[in-house]
């Protein structure tokens, strides 16, 4: 049964993807919204909602190590893995002046977390102050985005998209549940420490709805949903999944994710930063690159 889960659960998350991306690209043209922002706001938060849920849940019950750990990690998985293959599939060209408030964010709301994590636990305070810059995010992001040429929609096809949209990002959230609970059963029953579960399976499991979207986004050459996505969703995980729970229960912190975790993520953002300014976007050789640093991260962790 757990092994008919995993896969019912696969098989959500690429069909709720398709929903999502066909959607959410349909809204921003008739609102005209870019791209980008669809992808930074709709898009990226929405298919965040599986962290949100698993640290909640994890922190009230005293996981600290999965609640911190499914964060940390899915913001790694999030630039390595889901933009490395995303990349490989198609090169990511966005010119830069459409991610630089971004990637400043991301590059922002790492490093505030980094230094809160010193402190050896996320506090209430910390988790309002995180809140707050997801506030300021989004008000920038609504304030400052591009406006695109408008599309009317009829009447008819609004309803079909805002459908397509929400109903996407449902059976996201189901499918990476599925999965997740799946994977989890599995890595216990082999003796796996939590630490390293949050960090791998429960983070890029969580991760998945984030992985179908910007892998269906760069085939259908939504590039803009395609990356917006994952800086959207590595932003929100920071300022707003830790922000509300530890407004809900203060979280303790393993020293490994000051020493080791936090690094990696901290160079993973720096990473992605430098190469999208160098060369407009993420070419092909960059997500090979991506994949095999996630790799090596997987295997340090083994």
């Amino acid at each position: 049964m757990t092994y008919i889960l995993f896969l019912l659960g696969l098989a959500m998350l690429l069909a709720g993807g398709e929903a999502l991306v066909r959607g959410a690209s349909s809204i921003a043209r008739h609102f005209h919204l870019s791209p980008m922002v669809i992808g930074l706001t709709i898009v990226g938060f929405g298919t965040s909602a599986p962290e949100l849920l698993v640290s909640l849940q994890a922190a009230l019950e005293g996981r600290s190590e999965i609640a911190i750990g499914n964060v940390v990690g899915s913001n790694i998985a999030n630039i390595l893995l889901i933009l490395g293959i995303s990349a490989a599939i198609a090169p990511l060209v966005i010119p830069a002046r459409k991610m630089w408030r971004d990637l400043a964010f991301m590059l922002a709301a790492t490093a505030i977390l980094w230094a809160m994590l010193w402190g050896g636990a996320v506090t209430r305070l910390y988790g309002a102050i995180l809140f707050a810059g997801l506030l300021v995010f989004l008000t920038s992001t609504f304030l400052t985005g591009e406006v695109e040429p408008k599309r009317d929609l009829p009447e008819e096809d609004q309803r079909k998209s805002w459908a397509y949209t929400i109903g996407g990002l449902i059976v996201l959230v189901l499918g990476a549940r599925f999965l997740v609970n799946s994977a989890v059963e599995i890595a216990t029953a082999l003796g796996v420490s939590e630490a390293v579960i949050g960090l791998t399976i429960v983070a890029v499991g969580t991760s998945l709805p984030e992985m179908a979207t910007s892998v269906i986004a760069a085939f259908r050459k939504e590039t803009e949903i395609a990356v917006g996505n994952v800086v959207g969703s590595n932003i929100f995980n920071i300022f707003g999944i830790l922000g509300i729970t530890a407004l809900v229960s203060p979280i303790p912190v393993d020293p490994r994710f000051v020493s080791i975790d936090m690094p990696v993520a901290a160079l993973c953002a720096v990473g992605l930063a430098v190469v999208a300014f160098a060369y407009n976007g993420l070419p092909r050789i960059a997500g090979f690159a991506l994949l095999a640093a996630y790799a090596g991260y997987i295997l340090v962790l083994a």
